[in-house]
């Protein structure tokens, strides 16, 4: 019998880790006062090369610099909220180009967008949307302005040699099959952020999106769902803070999300970026450090890098 060599990636690509893995950015009762070097060290004790950026983490360039210096880390990106369908473009343009300018400084090639125009994903009691009456959506003007500003936030970034890769995301307004798709169609520009537990949770097939779209993927979350919670949050309308704490999202290895044909595919077109490691739970439920470590040993094998 034959065995399956296992995949891997080029070995430009590199691994690391958000910091929501020890300290939650939306909700401060999911351990967001862990101390800031504490995140760092373990990360980097881990076996992670590079790290996004959280809600502790200095945000000028010297002091991040420092921060991630002292423990031999990168910094590879960060989310960055746009509300371009309902606010000046002028001014979305000034806080993208200043997020632009501290990850270039410190060495980052891809800038994390996500539109939270409309975005529930924040608010503690607000159920998540399946359906078109459930979640807002943007309206035709809305759209059209979401969409001309991203072609104007993508010629930005591509002026200082950076690319924007979009972050779908339970809540906000790209969230379905349809969304995305409609979005990278119109937006040529545009990059995707591949974060197969957001697509999971939504319903869509991970796989098939990687397939998809997967010479435009720039970035990729490594995140699962566990189906069993993500059924109940659909059934009962659960907000997105409470199937946070209750568990919907898992490392790779772990939930219903297939990691293995996802590599499969992003060697197939000779995939070169970060892949990081997301574990969006409660931490004093489950510990940071040990599934930290779990996650990278199952990239590593599974990735080969």
């Amino acid at each position: 019998m034959s065995s399956v060599s296992p995949t891997r990636l080029h070995r430009d690509c590199l691994v690391g880790a958000n910091p929501i893995i020890w300290s939650n950015d939306d909700f401060n009762e999911l351990a967001g006062d862990v101390p800031l070097d504490t995140i760092l060290r373990e990360m980097r004790a881990a076996g992670y090369a590079g790290s996004e950026l959280g809600h502790a983490y200095p945000r000028t360039p010297a002091a991040l610099a420092d921060a991630l210096g002292r423990h031999d880390l990168r910094l590879v990106s960060g989310w960055h909220s746009t509300t371009l369908a309902t606010a000046d473009l002028a001014a979305e343009e000034k806080n993208f180009r200043a997020h632009l300018n501290l990850l270039k400084t410190l060495g980052a090639r891809v800038a994390i967008v996500a539109e939270c125009s409309h975005c529930i994903h924040g608010t503690r009691e607000a159920a998540l949307g399946f359906g078109t009456v459930d979640r807002r959506a943007l309206d035709a003007a809305e759209w059209t302005r979401f969409v001309a500003g991203l072609k104007q936030l993508c010629a930005v970034a591509a002026s200082e040699e950076m690319r924007v890769g979009y972050h779908h995301h339970m809540g906000t307004v790209i969230q379905t099959e349809s969304e995305l798709d409609r979005l990278l169609a119109e937006v040529p520009a545009l990059f995707l952020l591949l974060d197969p537990g957001h697509l999971a949770f939504a319903g869509v097939d991970p796989v098939a999106v990687t397939q998809r779209h997967a010479t435009r993927i720039a970035h990729v979350h490594l995140k699962s769902v566990r189906p069993a919670i993500a059924e109940r949050v659909r059934r009962e309308g659960w907000s997105f803070c409470r199937a946070v704490t209750e568990g919907v999202f898992t490392i790779p290895g772990d939930g219903c999300v297939d990691f293995p044909a996802i590599f499969r595919i992003l060697a197939s077109v000779d995939y070169r970026g970060w892949l990081v490691v997301e574990a969006e739970e409660d931490p004093g439920k489950v510990p940071a450090l040990p599934k930290a470590k779990i996650a990278r040993h199952y990239v590593r094998t599974h990735a080969g890098v």
